[in-house]
């Protein structure tokens, strides 16, 4: 695996925990929110990531890849929406309430989405640190040629 290959695995994984910090953000900017334009309330989202390797392949396979050091990464799959119904909050004079006077609200925990949102941070500089070792590995290289 070259070191330009290292950069580019790297780089997907900046990719990716931007797609699911931004996705994180958008769940806590609408923990509050009773209605959207689909009608009822936002639902949470979740970010699915997957690695780019064939993950159909034989095992054999799989392994020979890596030995002849093919690039994997990360990419986002898809966007999971929360199907999971709406919490009931008891709130009469809301402008949403129904005839009951109960509310529904997202299942969005603000906690939980700031602990996602530190994981997400913090894998997003474990990549950047690794460009970094990376393009020092190339300056050293490159300093070593010039002798």
């Amino acid at each position: 695996m070259s070191l330009l290959d290292l950069m580019s695995v790297s780089a997907s994984g900046m990719q990716a925990q931007r797609l699911r910090a931004e996705t994180i953000v958008e769940n806590l900017a609408n923990a509050e929110t009773t209605r959207t334009p689909d009608g009822g309330p936002y639902k949470r989202k979740d970010v699915v990531l997957t690695s780019t390797d064939q993950l159909d392949a034989p095992f054999s396979a799989v392994f020979q890849s890596a030995l002849s050091g093919g690039a994997s990464g990360v990419a986002v799959s898809e966007i999971l929406e929360d199907t999971r119904a709406p919490d009931q909050r008891y709130q009469p004079g809301h402008p949403d309430a129904d005839a009951q006077g109960y509310v529904s609200f997202p299942h969005i925990s603000p906690p939980e989405e700031m602990v996602d949102l530190m994981d997400a941070s913090r894998n997003f500089e474990a990549n950047t640190a690794a460009i970094a070792a990376v393009k020092d590995m190339i300056s050293k290289s490159i300093d070593l040629l010039k002798i």
